[in-house]
C-alpha cells in the first residue's frame, strides 16, 4: 500500500511521521520549507506527562537536556506569595525550546527507514479517490505524490484545509503576550512563577543555563511594543522580583505573540485529515496549542496505522475528529468561560471574595496541565466496560505504572504505547518477583494469553504488580494511545474480544485494494509509489 502523506515538518508533522514508523507504516513528510529549524529561545513549549513521554518514545531522547523541568510553580499576587506547588506526587513540567523539540524529532525522522523527509516542496493540489490520494508539489522539482491517505499538519495558514474547502472560524486576537528569552538571577532558582497585579499579567518559566522565558499579558488593542517600551518592562519586572533593584541580564531573543482561538469545522475529509494548528487554535489562559497537536497525532497515528495494515472500519477514522475536536473544543469553551473573570481589570467581579483565589487556580491549571483548562483529554468510550473499577474511568489516560513484557523487561506503560498495538494488562500482585518463566505458565495467565492470541488487533500481554485502584486478578485493556478502553474481573475471552473489536470500531468494510500499475512518464495521470518501502515519486514533470 502507499504510504500516509503528512503536509508540514514542525512538531505536529514529524511526530505524527514518527508515530506511524513505529507502527511500520511508512511516509513522507511534505516540509515547505529548507529542513532547518530558525533558533528563536523566547518560543517555548510545555510538556506535560503524556506528551512528554511520547516524544521520548519518538526517538527524543536528549531532550530534557536542552530544556528544564519545574522545580516549582509559585504565584504572586502584589508581591505576595500567594501560592507553591511542589512536584513529588507527580511528573514535573518539562520546559523546553520549540526548535529543540523540532530538530531532535527531524533527527529522528531522517535516520527511521520508513520516513522520508522532502524539503522545499510547497503544496498546490490535492485529489482524492477510492484508493488514496493524489497530490502535487511546486518547489525544487515539480512533483506528483500518491498516498494511502494524507495528513495536513502545514499550521494555522493550512493550504490543505484550504483545498479542502474547510471553514475555520473563531475569534482573533483573544489575547497578546511580550515575551522576552534572557539570562539573569532570579530569587526562585529553577521555580516557574506566575504574577498577577490586574490586569497586569507576567509568568517566568526556568531553561537551561540561566535563561528564563518571562510573558507579560498586553492590553488587547494597544500600542506596538518598541525595543525601549520592552527593555523598560524587564527592567521593572526584574525590580519588583528582586527587592527594587534590577538584576544584570543578558537580553537574548523578544517577540510579541497575538494568539487566535479557532476551530475547524471539519478534520476529515475522505482520506484527507487535519491535526495541530491546520486544525486548531488556541494558547489563552495557558493551554498549549503545540501539546494538543501532538495528541492529535498520537490519537490519529494507530488509527491510521490499523487502517493501513488491516483496514478500518469508516466509524474509527471518524472518531479522530469525534474525540479530538471535541476534546479541543472543550478546551476552548472552558478558556471562552474563563476570561471574563480573568481578564476584567475592573467591576464587581475583581471584588468578590475569593476571586482571586480563583483566578490564580485557573490559570495554574492551564500552566500545569490540570482542570478544564489544562488536563489531559478523556475520550468517551462507545461502550463503557468496567467490570472492576479502578482509578482510571475508562476513556481516561491509564497510570504509568510499571510493567513486565514476555521478553521479562520491567518497563513504564507509557514506554509500550505507540506501537498500533493494544494492550492487555494483568494485574497480578507478587508477580515482579517472579521469574518469567514461572509467571508465563502460572494462574491465568496461560488462558489469557490464549484469549489475547485470538483478538482481532495486534496485542501485547502484559503484568502489573499493582495499578492504582484495581483488585488482584483484574484485567486491563488500553488502546494503543494510553487510554482505558475496558476492566474485566479475571479472564473473560468473549467479553474481551468484544471489548477489542469495540476499541476499532467493528470490522473494515472491506479491504482496500492493491495499489494499482505505476503510470508512464508520458501518461497524463500522476503516478503512484512503487511499495509500501519505497516512497520516492516515479514521475518528475519539469
Amino acid at each position: 500500500m502507499d504510504p500516509v502523506i503528512v503536509v508540514g515538518a514542525g512538531p505536529v508533522g514529524l511526530s505524527l511521521a514518527l508515530a506511524l514508523a513505529g507502527a511500520g507504516v511508512p511516509s513522507v513528510v511534505l516540509d515547505e520549507g529548507p529542513g532547518k529549524e530558525e533558533v528563536r529561545p523566547a518560543r517555548t513549549v510545555v510538556l506535560h506527562a503524556d506528551t512528554a513521554a511520547m516524544v521520548h518514545r519518538l526517538g527524543c531522547t536528549t531532550l530534557r537536556d536542552e530544556g528544564a523541568y519545574f522545580a516549582a510553580w509559585r504565584t504572586m499576587r502584589r508581591r505576595q506569595d500567594d501560592r507553591r506547588i511542589t512536584f513529588e506526587d507527580r511528573p514535573a513540567p518539562l520546559h523546553v525550546p520549540q526548535h529543540a523539540l523540532t530538530r531532535e524529532l527531524r533527527a529522528a525522522a531522517v535516520a527511521h527507514p520508513l520516513v522520508q523527509l522532502v524539503t522545499d516542496s510547497r503544496l498546490d493540489s490535492l485529489e482524492q479517490d477510492d484508493r488514496g490520494v493524489t497530490v502535487h508539489t511546486r518547489g525544487a522539482g515539480t512533483t506528483w505524490w500518491r498516498g494511502s491517505y494524507l495528513v495536513g499538519c502545514d499550521g494555522a495558514r493550512s493550504t490543505v484545509r484550504k483545498l479542502l474547502g474547510i471553514r475555520f472560524p473563531g475569534r482573533t486576537a483573544v489575547e497578546r503576550h511580550a515575551v522576552a528569552a534572557l539570562r539573569t538571577e532570579l530569587p526562585w532558582p529553577g521555580e516557574a512563577l506566575l504574577y498577577r497585579n490586574p490586569p497586569q499579567e507576567t509568568t517566568s518559566r526556568p531553561l537551561p543555563d540561566g535563561v528564563w522565558r518571562l510573558d507579560w499579558l498586553l492590553p488587547a488593542r494597544g500600542e506596538l511594543v518598541t525595543p525601549d517600551a520592552l527593555v523598560t518592562l524587564i527592567r521593572d519586572t526584574l525590580a519588583v522580583w528582586c527587592g527594587g533593584t534590577t538584576p544584570p541580564y543578558d537580553l537574548i531573543d523578544t517577540g510579541v505573540h497575538t494568539l487566535h482561538h479557532r476551530l475547524a469545522r471539519r478534520w476529515r475529509d475522505g482520506r484527507a485529515f487535519l491535526a495541530g494548528d491546520a486544525a486548531h487554535l488556541l494558547g489563552a489562559l495557558g493551554t498549549q496549542g503545540v501539546e494538543e497537536g501532538l495528541r492529535d497525532a498520537e490519537n490519529l497515528a494507530w488509527k491510521l496505522s490499523l487502517a493501513w495494515h488491516q483496514g478500518a472500519s469508516e466509524a474509527l477514522l471518524d472518531s479522530y475528529e469525534g474525540e479530538r475536536r471535541t476534546a479541543v473544543a472543550s478546551r476552548l469553551r472552558a478558556a471562552d468561560q474563563a476570561m471574563p473573570t480573568l481578564r476584567a481589570g475592573s467591576g464587581l467581579r475583581s471584588y468578590l471574595p475569593g476571586a482571586a483565589r480563583s483566578a490564580e487556580s485557573l490559570l495554574t491549571d492551564g500552566h500545569l496541565g490540570r482542570g478544564p483548562l489544562g488536563a489531559e483529554p478523556t475520550y468517551a468510550p462507545p461502550v463503557a466496560v468496567r467490570e472492576v473499577p479502578t482509578a482510571t474511568e475508562p476513556g481516561a489516560p491509564v497510570a504509568d505504572v510499571p510493567v513486565t513484557a514476555p521478553d521479562g523487561a520491567t518497563v513504564p506503560l507509557r514506554d509500550l504505547l505507540g506501537q498500533g498495538r493494544l494492550l492487555v494488562v494483568l494485574v497480578a500482585p507478587g508477580t515482579g518477583v517472579w521469574d518469567r518463566r514461572h509467571w508465563l505458565g502460572a494462574g491465568l495467565m496461560p488462558r489469557l494469553a490464549a484469549a489475547v492470541s485470538a483478538l482481532p488487533v495486534r496485542t501485547d500481554l502484559l503484568v502489573a504488580d499493582s495499578y492504582p485502584g484495581a483488585p488482584a486478578h483484574t484485567v486491563l485493556l488500553v488502546r494503543p494511545d494510553g487510554h482505558l478502553a475496558a476492566t474485566f474481573a479475571g479472564v473473560r475471552p468473549a467479553e474481551l474480544y468484544e471489548a477489542a473489536d469495540t476499541v476499532r470500531a467493528g470490522a473494515p468494510a472491506s479491504r482496500l485494494p492493491a495499489p494499482s500499475a505505476p503510470a508512464s512518464p508520458s501518461a497524463p495521470s500522476p503516478a503512484h509509489t512503487k511499495a509500501s518501502t519505497t516512497t520516492t515519486p516515479i514521475v518528475v514533470i519539469d
